[in-house]
């Protein structure tokens, strides 16, 4: 029996990622960048340290959201690994609540669904049969009673990226999508906070209660997310289209 394994090698591929500037974003670029790829990386941090071209965006400004667009349709990306949101907490019974909403859904759900429709403009003007990663969250595959704009965003990442895949799939274009579990990035510090401040918890508890609440007993890292977008990038995954991995240590049953 012969055995033609597909590659998960990068090189002549162009990708972008968004939300580069930390964390699941600076752990994909520098896994892309290491398999060959040329990357182009995006955040609104005003610089950025990793084998990459940095260009600095506001995603919640509209003219910043235009002048990404058409970067995408320079760079002629053959992936996107879409990553870039915002997470905030809060009660419903909250009189802010709507601006929380506001600032969550204008980068979580219409930026992400501009630069995603961008790149998929691009490639199919270049007869370019690519990949669309979108980061979606454990959180998109329940509510939560403190985290209900972040969790209703990321249930619309999911659910685009189904009917993405669908529209895309007769220009070979594969569209999917990763729900990260509790994954132990710089962002947590805040999380942590935000739960301190409204269980009532004290400083890092939080933090330990979640990671050792996941079947397998802990946190995962940036770079267990950065593999399965290797996979998802590469030829390994050919054959999937309008599909969302979990990468949460057996948080959520699908």
């Amino acid at each position: 029996m012969s055995l033609n394994a597909a590659p998960t090698d990068l090189t002549g591929k162009v990708c972008l990622v968004t939300g580069a500037s930390g964390g699941i974003g600076a752990s994909t670029v520098a896994h892309f960048a290491a398999l060959g790829a040329t990357v182009f990386a995006t955040d609104i941090a005003d610089s950025f340290e990793g084998p990459a071209t940095y260009k600095r965006f506001d995603l919640l400004n509209d003219t910043d959201l235009d002048k990404c667009t058409y970067w995408i349709s320079q760079i002629k990306p053959d992936i996107l690994f879409n990553n870039a949101a915002l997470f905030a907490m809060g009660s419903v019974l909250d009189s802010g609540d709507l601006n929380q909403l506001d600032r969550l859904f204008g980068v979580n759900v219409r930026a992400f669904y501009a630069i995603m429709q961008a790149a998929a403009k691009s490639m199919v003007a270049n007869g370019q049969k690519g990949s669309i990663i979108n980061l979606a969250s454990q959180a998109g595959h329940r509510g939560e009673a403190l985290v209900a704009h972040y969790c209703a965003t990321k249930a619309a990442a999911i659910s685009y990226t189904q009917s993405t895949a669908l529209a895309l799939a007769p220009h070979g274009i594969r569209v999917n999508a990763i729900s990260p579990g509790v994954i132990d990035t710089p962002m947590w510090k805040s999380v942590d906070a935000l739960f301190a401040k409204f269980e009532g918890k004290a400083p890092g508890q939080k933090k330990r209660e979640v990671g050792e609440a996941v079947p397998l007993g802990h946190m995962g890292t940036p770079d267990d997310v950065a593999r399965a977008a290797v996979f998802l990038a590469s030829e390994q995954s050919s054959y999937m289209t309008a599909q969302t991995i979990g990468v949460d240590g057996g948080n959520v049953l699908r």
